[in-house]
């Protein structure tokens, strides 16, 4: 685990050998380069990307070192200082040089902010309800953090490698056991919870984590308001890869579990991948895939072998709640304390954009006020422990910072449920833009009428999907330069899994490559579509779910607004057209 590392990140060549850029990953950073500079020498940069198990808190003191850290080592382009919030609620800091990856890594360890398996083969930053911890039931956030140490990699190379101070980093004896070789790939875990709701004070399912999406998901069951157990699923993943027999898929229900057996079931699945996930081929490496070619069956005889005992089937139907954004007024245990969710567009802390002076409101607020911060699965962040009586002074702070407008008007309900992924020039992998071009698309589709609509649009700049686009109401991902891929029949809820726009046999796929610009016409005749036909509260998911694909297509190819987009393109080698691939022979025993 520590390679030529320690020698390569200090070293005056901007870039790192390949074996190196590899290690780098498990500690928390990647290798990108600046990719609006041509010429045959690439502008080498850095991402670092700090895991914040269940979204938080971060204390006062931990923020300002992250926002000093970024006011001095993120460049940006035009040299613009930035934080970036993720949709696993990590920090991730863009267009470091080389030579002071070392500093930020170390200083954010010292203070109990780590970037160990932010990236690379392992289980990555275990997600949560930031609002979890003030649950009366089940705290979900506790249950992250607990988690996060006993999947943590061993922290002595870590603290070699950057020369931490090693009383700083806990190193628990009770941790699973990862071996040389690590993880197939990576490894994502997601917790939902029970939440208040403000109004009522009745206890809902909150899935803002959007459990069904991970490789493996915890549920907490919940009866007459007391924590019976646990509802575990595995299998979910939204990445693909063009060209490849890849899926995104949702994560299936496997087994009930009781909370002392918790932790050694989880260790058993995690077990049973490390062994069967293919390691000949990474685009097959995934636990969804296991899951495909075994059967749900097949991998819960694995993991009974391992634990001893039998498990118990999982409930048919679990209710594990819609996608709560928790946004504005937030009610906190303490009646004399208050939190409050704020938007932060695509999760980019910056004072230069067209949304205020968020990344300096931050500080401001962290400075003046007794609050904690916590960052949400949408990229946003929750102030709380806010004095009741500081609610006016607060929100007036906020306002003098340009928070809760753009372009002159209040955010719409469109732009608050909507979001993207960092895109082209912070990403190596992505094809074209995404967190930039989002907020245009919105512009438009606002121009258009349509910011009233309690519907959310999700854009990546590639099949990795980053920001789970397919499980909003309408996805879109890139496929080329200034080029997107519509996905269809997901929700707002985040509880329907979006597919691609298919021919009833599925060997063609429709808006595979739609320009930039006709993106809010294609947009704006499917909302019109909706009001013209849909049924009672039907929102736009279930009705477009209810139209079906080829209902769809005829519309669009009939609308003359979008009849010239609709040629449709072969499918080839990828899951669109839903292939079975369950006797595929690369998945054997490591």
């Amino acid at each position: 685990m520590v390679g030529n590392l320690y020698e390569e990140l200090r070293q005056d060549n901007p870039k790192l050998a390949w074996e190196a850029e590899q290690l780098g990953k498990s500690y928390g950073f990647y290798l990108e380069y600046n990719r609006a500079r041509t010429g045959r020498e690439k502008d080498w940069v850095y991402m670092i990307r700090i895991s914040i198990p269940g979204g938080g808190p971060v204390t006062r003191e931990q923020w300002r070192l992250l926002d000093e850290l970024s006011e001095r080592y993120v460049t940006g382009a035009g040299n613009r200082p930035s934080l970036r919030i993720t949709t696993r609620q990590n920090i991730q800091f863009h267009w470091v040089r080389k030579k002071d990856v070392i500093e930020i890594v170390r200083t954010l360890a010292e203070s109990g902010l780590s970037s160990l398996n932010g990236c690379g083969d392992n289980v990555r930053n275990i997600m949560a309800c930031p609002l979890a911890s003030f649950s009366d039931v089940f705290d979900g956030n506790q249950l992250a953090r607990n988690l996060a140490s006993y999947f943590s990699l061993p922290p002595g190379p870590f603290v070699k490698i950057f020369a931490i101070d090693p009383e700083a980093v806990r190193d628990d004896t009770r941790k699973f056991k990862y071996g040389t070789q690590l993880l197939n790939r990576k490894f994502k875990i997601g917790i939902s919870s029970h939440i208040r709701d403000g109004e009522t004070g009745l206890l809902v399912p909150d899935n803002c984590v959007e459990l069904r999406t991970h490789d493996l998901g915890i549920a907490p069951v919940v009866h007459e308001e007391k924590l019976q157990g646990f509802q575990i699923y595995i299998g979910g993943g939204q990445g693909e890869k063009n060209g490849k027999p890849t899926m995104s898929a949702f994560a299936k229900p496997f087994a009930q579990s009781s909370e002392e057996n918790l932790l050694p079931i989880l260790d058993a699945i995690v077990k049973v991948h490390q062994s069967w996930g293919d390691r000949q081929n990474r685009h097959w490496a995934r636990l969804k895939y296991v899951v495909k070619a075994q059967g749900i069956d097949w991998y819960r005889q694995q993991v009974e072998d391992i634990v001893g005992f039998g498990l118990d089937k999982p409930y048919s139907g679990h209710d594990i709640g819609r996608r709560h954004l928790h946004h504005g007024w937030l009610k906190h245990p303490d009646p004399s304390k208050v939190n409050f969710g704020a938007f932060i567009e695509n999760g980019r802390l910056t004072d230069h954009g067209l949304n205020g002076r968020s990344k300096s409101m931050v500080c401001f607020i962290m400075d003046k006020y007794p609050v904690e911060l916590r960052f949400t699965p949408n990229q946003d962040l929750i102030f709380t422990g806010l004095p009741v009586e500081a609610k006016e002074e607060f929100w007036a702070d906020l306002q003098e910072y340009g928070y809760g407008s753009r372009n002159g008007a209040d955010y719409s309900n469109l732009r608050l449920k909507s979001g993207a992924c960092v895109g082209l020039n912070s990403c190596r992998l992505a094809y074209t833009e995404s967190e930039k071009v989002e907020p245009l698309i919105i512009d438009q589709l606002e121009k258009l009428g349509w910011g009233d609509m309690k519907e959310s649009i999700g854009v990546t700049g590639c099949e990795r999907q980053c920001f789970r686009p397919a499980t909003k109401t309408i996805g879109l991902i890139g496929s080329g330069r200034g080029r997107y891929q519509f996905k269809l029949l997901g929700s707002e809820s985040g509880g329907f899994q979006g597919v691609p726009v298919l021919s009833g046999d599925g060997s063609l796929v429709y808006l595979r490559k739609v320009p930039l610009e006709r993106i809010p016409g294609v947009i704006d005749a499917l909302f019109h579509f909706y009001t013209e036909n849909h049924q009672g509260k039907e929102d736009v998911g279930a009705f477009l779910r209810r139209i079906g694909l080829t209902g769809i297509i005829q519309y669009l190819q009939e609308n003359p607004a979008t009849a010239d987009l609709m040629d449709p393109e072969p499918v080839t080698t990828s899951m669109e057209s839903k292939p079975d691939l369950s006797d595929q022979k690369t998945l054997v025993p490591a």
